[in-house]
């Protein structure tokens, strides 16, 4: 059997050859979750990039939609209604973007919900601007929550004026 004054520095060697190794793999570890994290950022800013998007177009075509449906006279002449109906086909074009970029099922059902409500104003079926404004208001907090979920709106921020 060696002496202490052999083994010693062998077994500190050995020692600090583990303590190495294991600062490595510690650092490894915290450097690999720091970059899963940086990407998880990154794509949760990129799909709310695209997602904004698509809802400012859907809120676009959908004003336009409301206001010709709305302020169309009850005979309609024929040009008129080929330009609603244009409209209505660029709606449902938009909702479908929606229904691709959106992560949460609440947010799909209520641009479609609106969007059925805008295509009964077209129809005729409404006349009060005011029947539009629970789907309009349940597409806003559905798309918020969607693009940031989890997080609570201020009071300011509410999508309904009322």
């Amino acid at each position: 059997m060696g002496s202490w004054g052999t083994l010693g520095p062998a077994l500190l060697s050995l020692a600090g050859v583990a303590l190495g190794a294991g600062g490595s793999i510690f650092g490894q570890y915290v450097v690999s979750r720091a970059s899963t994290r940086q990407l998880e950022v990154q794509q949760s800013a990129a799909h709310r990039a695209e997602l904004k998007n698509a809802v400012l177009k859907f809120l676009g075509i959908a004003s336009q939609v409301e206001k010709a449906a709305l302020a169309r006279p009850v005979d309609g002449g024929t040009a008129d209604d080929a330009v609603l109906d244009r409209l209505v086909d660029d709606l449902w074009l938009a909702q479908a973007e929606i229904d691709l970029a959106a992560r949460s099922e609440p947010l799909r059902g209520s641009a479609y919900r609106y969007a059925f409500r805008l295509g009964q104003a077209v129809r005729g079926e409404i006349a009060d601007p005011s029947a539009l404004r629970g789907p309009q208001a349940q597409f806003m907090d559905a798309a918020y929550d969607d693009m940031w979920p989890g997080r609570r709106r201020a009071a300011g921020d509410a999508a309904t004026p009322w």
